[in-house]
């Protein structure tokens, strides 16, 4: 494959991530015998209470995505810190960074290392972001495994009434509304363990959009011995096209010496999120 063609399937994944998802295993499907609010109550305490309090998760990542015909696997860095930034450096052949994808609270930054261009644009400036509900909030609870409501940093008691609940077998599916989205997940019973997120947006005139994202292989993190995920799992389905991204985490660390937003050299050329999604949707 060309460098180029693979850039061009590296950067794919994340703009289409963002936009929307689909997956058969629907979490709102699922038998609806509803638990009783004190349980209720504690149930979700023990759901939040597995969040992480570190304040930084850094990790090597193979990477992989699936598109149509189109198959690549790539290495690459996830660097996260809590309530600033998400970042993930793709690399090409193992040792060249080939593109950089940036999340902070207020832009998302999109790099083409190889081509020398970049997308910068606040959150509401990206149509898909801003119709599918989704901020710097959402993609940092998604990545870091964790409950979450739309603009919230953290949980209180009183957002967790919010919620609703309701049991399948050795699982409890968590459930909360929020206009035209409709949000869901899948809790171990036993530890409150999050196993799937689920984020479905209603559109009756250009079909429904979801995001489907399965945690799973579990280890304790040296800060606090606390799970998180090593396996990320994401499937991506527009009306038009669908896209599976597989994270794999090496090394989780929680190294704290990096730089926190990235300075765009003026060697690059700034273009849309226009250009950007006609060259992607025309893969």
């Amino acid at each position: 494959m060309k460098t180029t063609n693979f850039l061009k399937m590296a950067i794919l994944a994340v703009p289409l991530m963002l936009a929307s998802c689909g997956s058969k295993k629907k979490v709102i499907e699922a038998p609806t015998p509803k638990v009783v609010n004190m349980e209720k109550d504690s149930f979700l305490e023990k759901v939040n209470s597995n969040a992480q309090q570190t304040k930084f998760i850094t990790s090597k990542v193979k990477f992989s995505v699936e598109a149509g015909a189109q198959d690549i696997t790539l290495t690459g860095n996830l660097k996260m810190k809590r309530d600033d930034v998400i970042r993930l450096q793709l690399m090409a052949f193992g040792f060249v960074e080939a593109a950089r994808l940036e999340f902070t609270k207020d832009y998302v930054l999109i790099m083409d290392r190889i081509n020398k261009q970049y997308l910068k644009a606040p959150y509401m400036h990206i149509d898909f972001l801003r119709n599918s509900g989704l901020n710097f909030y959402t993609l940092q609870a998604l990545f870091w495994n964790e409950l979450f409501q739309p603009n919230k940093s953290a949980l209180t008691d009183e957002d967790l009434t919010k919620f609703q609940t309701n049991t399948d077998a050795e699982d409890v599916i968590i459930t909360f509304e929020d206009g035209k989205i409709d949000y869901s997940w899948l809790a171990g019973q036993s530890n409150g363990k999050l196993k799937m997120a689920n984020i479905l947006y209603k559109d009756r005139l250009n079909g429904n959009t979801q995001l489907n994202w399965d945690y799973s292989n579990f280890v304790p993190m040296e800060s606090n011995n606390k799970q998180f995920p090593n396996d990320m799992n994401v499937i991506l389905t527009t009306p038009k096209k669908e896209v599976k991204l597989g994270m794999k985490l090496n090394y989780i660390k929680h190294e704290s010496e990096w730089e926190t937003r990235t300075e765009i050299s003026n060697k690059y050329r700034e273009v849309t999120i226009d250009e950007i999604l006609q060259r992607f949707m025309a893969l």
